[in-house]
């Protein structure tokens, strides 16, 4: 028979993903992170599975050759420093 992976609490979560637990939550709110809430009121309690958290990180890797929105600020801020020389 196959144990499930337990879940963990936020603070787990905040330290494998090295953030704040608030920012776990805010996230999971967000549905930017997989979370599993507990409870129907306006208040949940979050779950989270640290697979699925490392899966999901794994897919939001961003590259310059993959987003061309990436590095456009820090782009811009070195155009304008080339510009005053």
């Amino acid at each position: 028979m196959n144990n499930p992976e337990p879940f963990v609490d936020a603070d787990r979560a905040a330290e494998f993903l090295a953030i704040t637990p608030r920012r776990v939550k805010e996230l999971a709110r967000q549905g930017l992170l997989p979370a599993h809430p507990l409870g129907n009121g306006r208040r949940h309690v979050w779950r989270f599975r640290l697979s699925e958290l490392a899966h999901s990180m794994g897919n939001r890797v961003v590259a310059p050759e993959l987003d061309p929105s990436y590095g456009l600020a820090h782009k811009a801020v070195l155009g304008s420093e080339q510009e005053r020389k």
